[in-house]
């Protein structure tokens, strides 16, 4: 199958036009770390829209890491896929262990990423959910939760790409979910990218700390 985007820059570039006529002033861009925060980045430019990061770290099944048996994000927020733990013979104590391996990680990044800086207000406002694409939608529906609890006026997922059937599983928990491709058969995400190289911690910070520098001085 042919790659649908260049890199994440190209995407958010594309995201971006998507969500022309729906974003006004206010917005809110929240990325998903690591690889929604290149894209995230791209759509808060092109708005001159705020941007933060929300740290969210998917659980994955023991063994097989890259199946989401749930999720957590920054705010508490837990999201649990029962059928997976049923499907796959999770037990409940080996779900709490790596639920406690995943805290750690998240309370790691969080203050990687944001040091000493106050997560943004978005309560009223209207806040794009931003990241490279998804899978399963078990990290999205976590952010999802830990963001319902801040209030905002409009939730509005972004993604460059996902499977055909995800965007029903968000019908009442998102106000829009803005897709540009959902291509079938779905394997990955990255099969959709011609570069999917890995967004680093470093890559990350020099991003967000060039959003927040440019939220300081104004848009241009």
């Amino acid at each position: 199958m042919d790659a649908i985007f260049k890199n994440r820059t190209e995407a958010g570039r594309m995201l971006a036009e998507r969500l022309r006529g729906q974003i006004g002033p206010g917005t809110v861009v929240l990325a998903l770390p690591r690889g929604g925060v290149p894209v995230a980045f791209e759509i808060a430019q092109a708005f001159a829209a705020e941007l933060d990061v929300l740290p969210v770290r998917k659980i994955g099944v023991p063994g097989h890491k890259e199946l989401a048996m749930g999720a957590i994000a920054s705010g508490n927020a837990l999201h649990v896929e029962r059928d997976t733990m049923d499907a796959m013979q999770v037990s409940q104590a080996q779900f709490d262990a790596v639920l406690a391996q995943e805290r750690v990680e998240l309370t790691r990044r969080e203050a990687l990423y944001r040091g000493d800086r106050p997560p943004v207000q978005i309560e009223g406002r209207t806040v794009v959910l931003v990241d490279d694409g998804i899978a399963t939608g078990a990290t999205m529906k976590a952010a999802v939760l830990a963001l319902r609890g801040r209030k905002p006026a409009r939730l509005i997922a972004a993604l460059p790409v996902a499977p055909p059937h995800v965007e029903d599983e968000f019908s009442g928990l998102v106000d829009a979910f803005v897709c540009i491709a959902q291509p079938f058969p779905f394997f990955s995400v990255g099969q959709h990218y011609a570069d999917f190289e890995e967004t680093s911690d470093d890559d990350v910070r020099a991003l967000l700390h060039r959003g927040w520098d440019r939220n300081r001085s104004g848009p241009h």
